[in-house]
């Protein structure tokens, strides 16, 4: 199998400031999952990696760059997902891990458990030895400029040995209500990956995506198309049904890799034969 990835760096109505740090961000990203698959990594390992880039970045809303809620904290929420074996890891809620997708890879493979949240998800990483920080550390000057909207960070990938990944990282609406949880963390709603179908991972605002549980959907109808047709018709189903407005990245079991979006913008990177693309993705004003 010829390994390819994905990655999103999330789709709203993204200012102009934030296009370019957007698109060196996830191309940073993706050129790392990309180079741990071409070396025989694994499909995990690569969506891993690629989302700690992106949580490292200030210019996007996950990990270091995460939007303040109401109290002027971030909460943090994140899930990986095993195609190989539909095992996933999450955590929600929480405020003073730097990297949430390493600490919900460490729930999916060192714990029996799929889902922690807030301070207990904190006191399981403290236990795993991953260092704790200042929830204030973690709100980038970008993030203080935005005044609107969300964000969200994935990568789905799949190896040399037709294993796929899924991994999703956010930070929340901006101002949102303490206590608050999207879509992200959830296992068929802001991710989902299976060998025998395709992954996904999705991004706009939760409360829709979880009502159709978008990424879920969205491998479904790879069942039957193409991976931009799948991602168009899933996004359709959710504008139709909720009203809710977003996008999602998708791969099949082929390792064809595409995208969707029904929000302004979409910042999206892809790696497969080879080569390398990043952009920022705009819809036409009539179609947003």
């Amino acid at each position: 199998m010829e390994p390819a990835i994905i990655v999103h760096g999330g789709a709203w109505s993204i200012p102009d400031f934030l296009v370019e740090p957007n698109i060196k961000a996830i191309r940073r990203a993706v050129e790392r999952g990309y180079e741990i698959l071409n070396s025989g990594g694994s499909a995990l390992d690569a969506v891993e990696e690629a989302v700690v880039i992106m949580e490292d970045d200030p210019s996007l809303d996950a990990g270091y760059g995460s939007f303040p809620n109401e109290e002027g904290l971030v909460e943090m929420d994140a899930i990986i997902v095993d195609g190989r074996t539909l095992k996933f890891g999450s955590v929600a809620s929480v405020k003073r891990v730097r990297n949430p997708i390493r600490l919900a890879r460490l729930v999916m493979e060192r714990t029996e458990n799929h889902m922690f949240v807030s301070e207990g998800a904190e006191k399981l990483a403290e236990s795993f030895g991953l260092d704790l920080v200042d929830p204030q550390s973690l709100i980038s000057e970008f993030a203080l400029r935005v005044v609107r909207d969300s964000g969200t960070v994935g990568a789905v990938a799949i190896d040399s040995r037709g294993n796929m990944a899924a991994a999703t990282s956010t930070g929340g609406i901006i101002r949102k209500k303490s206590g608050r949880v999207g879509d992200s963390p959830l296992i068929g709603c802001g991710a989902f990956a299976d060998n025998l179908i395709g992954a996904a991972s999705a991004t706009g605002k939760g409360e829709p995506i979880m009502r159709v549980m978008l990424s879920r959907l969205a491998v479904d109808f790879l069942a039957r198309a193409p991976p931009e047709e799948a991602a168009k018709m899933a996004l359709e189903v959710m504008l139709k049904r909720t009203g809710g407005r977003g996008g999602i990245i998708l791969i099949n079991s082929r390792g064809d890799v595409g995208f969707a979006h029904t929000t302004k913008r979409m910042a999206v990177a892809y790696a497969k034969d080879g080569e390398v693309k990043a952009l920022v993705s705009e819809l036409p004003p009539a179609e947003h």
